[in-house]
């Protein structure tokens, strides 16, 4: 599933193509949304928050989308033949003169008024990529994190009601940065705070990238520390990367870390194997 990263670069991306200008086509092709008229509206930004993607209009509504497993937006010249969106896949449609927007597998698809966006988002805890996340939404992610006790820290970083974006790649990927095991108790985590601000650091440099990156490298096999590097060695010590389960199922993902770099406590019981169906990998939240 597309992380935090991933959605703010696609609102970065649909909001310089889209902004500014009125639509020409607009096609929802949902359910719920399929009879509303969008065309003449004008986009004034698309935000992100999480992983959820808010594309305000000029008349105060708001049209949210979510990736999910296999969503993406797509862009292209209008008039041209990717434009044309003819996929039985593609779920939604904005167009201005000069650009396409093409929603394809989106998971989610609502059209609110804009002052009615937090009965979409409002249970999330605070977006980690937001402006003011050190300022205003650390302090309360770390008294959302508090709440959870003693459940283990991989699982808690997944909680979006904890702190929204991170999914299993920013949770292995920070937990290893800090020398974490994924295991550890939460309330057992000497600074919880470096834990999610180093989330946030590798997620701006991946925002930064012309792909999703931790290490800053693009290369193939080179874009992560240990996520998906089980049975790799480990880039600072050489140990083979392991990778285990968090949360029960049928909610299960996989931790990918290092034993030597992220050792358990001694007498700790050993995570459970993580077994994937259809690749290697396993599934990202």
């Amino acid at each position: 599933m597309p992380e935090g990263d991933v959605v703010r670069r696609a609102a970065l991306r649909l909001t310089a193509a889209l902004a500014g200008d009125p639509l020409v086509r607009a096609e929802l092709r949902w359910p719920d949304a399929a009879g509303l008229d969008l065309v003449g509206r004008t986009v004034l930004e698309v935000h992100s928050y999480g992983k959820h993607l808010l594309t305000r209009l000029d008349d105060d509504r708001t049209l949210h989308t979510h990736l999910r497993m296999d969503g993406s937006w797509r862009l292209a010249r209008t008039g041209t033949p990717q434009a044309a969106a003819r996929s039985p896949y593609v779920r939604a449609v904005l167009a201005t003169g000069r650009w396409t927007a093409v929603g394809h597998k989106l998971g989610m698809l609502h059209v609110v008024a804009t002052r009615d966006e937090h009965t979409l988002i409002g249970h999330l805890g605070p977006d980690v990529l937001a402006d003011d996340f050190p300022t205003d939404g650390l302090p309360e992610t770390l008294r959302r994190y508090a709440l959870r006790g003693s459940t283990p820290v991989g699982e808690v970083l997944l909680d979006q009601t904890v702190v929204a974006g991170l999914g299993t790649v920013w949770m292995a990927e920070s937990l290893y940065a800090r020398r974490i095991w994924p295991w550890t108790p939460a309330d057992e985590v000497a600074d919880p705070a470096t834990v999610i601000m180093s989330a946030r650091t590798l997620m701006e440099r991946s925002v930064a990238a012309d792909a999703p990156t931790s290490t800053g490298d693009a290369g193939r096999g080179l874009t992560a520390w240990v996520h998906a590097r089980s049975g790799r060695p480990c880039r600072r010590c050489g140990t083979t990367i392991d990778v285990g389960t968090v949360r029960k199922p049928p909610t299960e993902r996989p931790a990918f870390f290092c034993p030597t770099c992220q050792p358990a406590p001694a007498g700790a019981p050993e995570p459970g194997l993580w077994r994937p169906r259809g690749n290697a990998i396993g599934p990202r939240a």
